[in-house]
């Protein structure tokens, strides 16, 4: 019988992960799509990192950061008293880090596809820019929303690299399901390391495939 704590843990740090990139992906991305900064390609280049990036690599540099013997966790527990190195706030802030092209790509995509004439004829009819982001454009690209937080959600349910090297395997703290999965193999115990990936193929399947019905659903309502 497996422990479902891991499956648990993980579906919170999806979600909570999920939720927080929403939230930060939103102004960052029509940040990208309108700014006129010239290091603009740096910055996109820079959220774009973790997808050519190993994940032990981004993993290892993370866990240097957080660790209080260095400069950024020793400035975090000695004035906040917070502790990033194996613990679950560690994993969110990982994970945000580690997902975030998968939430800014495709709402900035989406953006960049619309007419600026949206956006220049809400300025001219005098809406606030809030109101312009949140009546105007966002409505315009809800296959892109969707599209973001379903892959930021499902890229995260799969994560071992980074979360290995930040969370460590802390049962009911930061043992999630890929590092139970790798565990179980490690101990030659295949049948619960196949229940446990089970679960994340067919979920992930689901979660992909609803994608692909979704968004074509959009594209025939756009049509039409």
């Amino acid at each position: 019988m497996i422990n479902l704590e891991p499956l648990w843990l993980t579906a919170k740090l999806a979600l909570i992960t999920t939720l927080i990139l929403f939230v930060v992906s939103i102004p960052l991305s029509y940040w990208l799509c309108y700014s006129r900064f010239r290091l603009k390609a740096v910055v996109e280049a820079l959220i774009s990192l973790p997808l050519v990036l190993p994940p032990s690599v981004l993993g290892f540099y993370l866990l240097i950061a957080f660790s209080p013997e260095n400069a950024f966790g020793k400035f975090l527990a000695d004035y906040f008293d917070i502790r990033l190195v194996f613990t679950f706030e560690g994993l969110i802030l990982a994970s945000v880090l580690y997902s975030l092209p998968f939430m800014v790509n495709p709402i900035l995509s989406g953006l960049k596809n619309l007419s600026p004439a949206l956006q220049e004829a809400s300025f001219t009819l005098g809406k606030s820019r809030f109101t312009t982001i949140t009546k105007i454009l966002l409505p315009n690209i809800r296959a892109s929303l969707f599209t973001g937080i379903i892959m930021t959600f499902a890229h995260t349910l799969g994560e071992f690299g980074v979360v290995l090297m930040v969370g460590g395997s802390i049962p009911e703290e930061t043992k999630v399901v890929s590092i139970a999965i790798y565990e179980e193999v490690e101990s030659m115990n295949y049948q619960n390391a196949n229940i446990y990936a089970g679960i994340l193929f067919v979920f992930s399947f689901s979660i992909l495939l609803a994608v692909h019905l979704i968004n074509n659903k959009f594209r025939k309502t756009t049509l039409y």
